[in-house]
């Protein structure tokens, strides 16, 4: 027996907001709203129980403070990762800095909000 990852949670000052950058990164779809205002995506089609894990936006008006333990990687399926990175600012994310060295083969950005994630050169099949 093991376990899957079915969703990730993040809290966010803004969650209509992160819903809606990262469904357009990640070419997701709203699944639903909790009367506390988390809002759930995931893929089209598919939604919760999936291939993919769902991402739960859950509401909180605390300050983030430091660097995140955990974050998200993502790779084009589509396009070049220049192309990708173009297509992630014109989106609203935005260059980040974690000490990174400038060789590396990944890019560092932030969400919106802050969040830092990788976009990683390989390019996957989409699924």
């Amino acid at each position: 027996m093991a376990s899957r990852i079915s969703e990730l949670v993040i809290e966010a000052t803004d969650p209509a907001r992160l819903a809606a950058f990262w469904s357009e990164v990640l070419d997701y779809v709203e699944l639903g709203r909790e009367d506390d205002g988390s809002i759930e995506i995931g893929p089209p089609d598919v939604g919760f129980g999936g291939p993919q894990p769902t991402l739960v936006f859950s509401p909180s008006s605390e300050p983030r403070t430091g660097r995140l333990r955990l974050h998200i990687d993502v790779n084009a399926t589509d396009r070049d990762q220049d192309a990708e990175l173009e297509r992630l600012l014109a989106l609203g994310a935005r260059p980040a800095d974690v000490g990174q060295t400038g060789t590396e083969s990944w890019h560092v950005l932030a969400d919106p909000e802050g969040n830092e994630f990788c976009l990683l050169r390989a390019r996957l099949q989409p699924l």
